[in-house]
């Protein structure tokens, strides 16, 4: 139960960093009072009531304001948790250096089980002392 709930903890905390830091623009786009399109990471499609102007004399005749509205709403993510190792002092250095070392060589005689008394047989069994003295622990 111990080893599921940290796994659970450790992958809410890993949506939680990946959340806080992600980035993305939201594009709206506005016919009148009307939304006609959102977009998510690219730009929204138009009505097509779009003025087209090919003329420059009637360019000031349809110069009147367009009732079609882009709007875009964009969310920053947080850009502080990129460290770099340049700012680590010799200290640190040396204390992540003395951790990492200490760490692995916790493990490095896990592999062989030593038995000091292999090499030596047991001694022979005469008499059965606590079955003639009649001494059992409970």
């Amino acid at each position: 139960m111990k080893k599921l709930t940290h796994k659970i903890l450790a992958v809410l905390m890993a949506m939680v960093v990946f959340v806080s830091t992600i980035s993305f623009t939201i594009d709206m786009h506005y016919c009148g009072n009307t939304l006609v399109d959102v977009a998510l990471f690219k730009e929204a499609k138009t009505c097509g009531m779009d003025q087209q102007v090919s003329n420059p004399i009637t360019c000031s005749i349809m110069a009147k304001k367009s009732c079609c509205t882009d709007k875009q709403l964009t969310f920053d993510g947080q850009d502080e948790l990129q460290n770099s190792f340049d700012k680590i002092t010799l200290e640190q250095q040396a204390f992540v250096a003395i951790f990492y070392y200490s760490y692995i060589n916790l493990f490095e005689g896990l592999e062989n089980n030593i038995i000091p008394f292999k090499e030596y047989p047991p001694p022979f069994l005469v008499k059965d002392i606590h079955v003639l003295n009649e001494t059992f622990l409970i």
